[in-house]
């Protein structure tokens, strides 16, 4: 029975590659990838681009750059977001990335150049990676950018003919030296990057003591702002040290949360009290209708006996 290029409920197509032996799997065999148009539309680029799953360990953006090249030509791919790399995407933005978008912002020269030295900072903060190749989990994902939306099409439809011509792409042809090789000479790589030497080390611990020093100082004067903020009965609060004495990070925190709940819970009073003259409103509107079909019937009641008394002559 023929293998289906797709499927009908997920709507994947089926993106069969042919691993080649190695030395410590001396055997072919065949990988699937499975891929479709990004579900995802929040952007221009996402019309342009494909989501795949269940990518190889090894993956790498050559790997796939080459193996879009064997299916569509050249020119077609533009670039890879691999599972791990979007993660960290959340939870900070990239060096380049937010300095365009602090560019893009209305700000003084003097504030662009602060913000593109604490960025610097932080970026040079970071503990060095001691891998040459990240390799990435068994069925992880990826998000590959396309040229335009025309390429999405054609790849999508070199996917399908290669279910008639079983003529499958090889992983890692054409790659040659453009991604890091594994094995001992990987591991090699790796031991000697987990001992950076002491300067390396040193520039990174300066760079951390600078960010964290801009920190406290930061912390220190929101704690200054927030010591002035008034509670729900209009008293100041005078913390630990007096209101002029440095706050660690965490008291100016503290005081921050403080502060949020206090304006939301006036928000939350305002608006129920809101709510109550609206169900009053209610409740009066409602007393009226009553009141008013109580004098209605009333009036009914009196008219039928009224009628009653009144006996035409015979």
């Amino acid at each position: 029975m023929a293998e289906q290029p797709a499927s009908s409920r997920d709507e994947f197509l089926t993106l069969p590659i042919s691993i080649p032996p190695l030395p410590s799997f001396p055997v072919p065999t065949t990988h699937h990838i499975y891929l479709r148009r990004n579900a995802k539309v929040l952007t221009r680029d996402d019309k342009r681009s494909l989501f795949l799953v269940n990518v190889p360990v090894d993956s790498s953006e050559p790997h796939l750059r080459s193996l879009f090249t064997s299916l569509v030509g050249a020119g077609k791919f533009e670039s890879v977001t691999f599972e791990s790399e979007a993660k960290a995407a959340k939870s900070s933005i990239e060096p380049a990335q937010a300095l365009r978008l602090a560019s893009h912002q209305k700000k003084r020269k003097r504030e662009e150049e602060e913000e593109a030295q604490r960025i610097k900072d932080e970026v040079a903060a970071e503990m060095p990676s001691t891998w040459t190749r990240p390799l990435h989990r068994s069925g992880g994902s990826a998000v590959v950018l396309l040229a335009d939306e025309r390429s999405v099409e054609i790849v999508l439809k070199a996917v399908k003919k290669l279910h008639k011509s079983k003529q499958y792409p090889v992983w890692g042809e054409g790659v040659g030296d453009k991604a890091p090789a594994l094995g001992s000479t990987w591991l090699k790589a790796h031991n000697k990057l987990v001992y950076p030497g002491n300067a390396a080390m040193q520039a990174v611990v300066d760079a951390f003591f600078t960010v964290y020093n801009r920190k406290e100082a930061e912390a220190e004067r929101l704690a200054r702002e927030l010591r002035n903020e008034p509670d729900e009965d209009g008293f100041v609060t005078v913390t630990r040290g007096g209101r002029v004495a440095p706050a660690r990070m965490d008291e100016a925190e503290e005081a921050k949360k403080k502060m949020l709940e206090r304006q939301e819970k006036r928000k939350d009073e305002t608006q129920n009290f809101y709510r109550w003259q609206l169900r009053e409103k209610k409740k009066a509107e409602q007393a009226a209708f009553l009141k008013g079909f109580e004098e209605d019937k009333n009036k009914l009641r009196a008219m039928r006996e009224k009628r009653r008394k009144v006996q035409p002559d015979t």
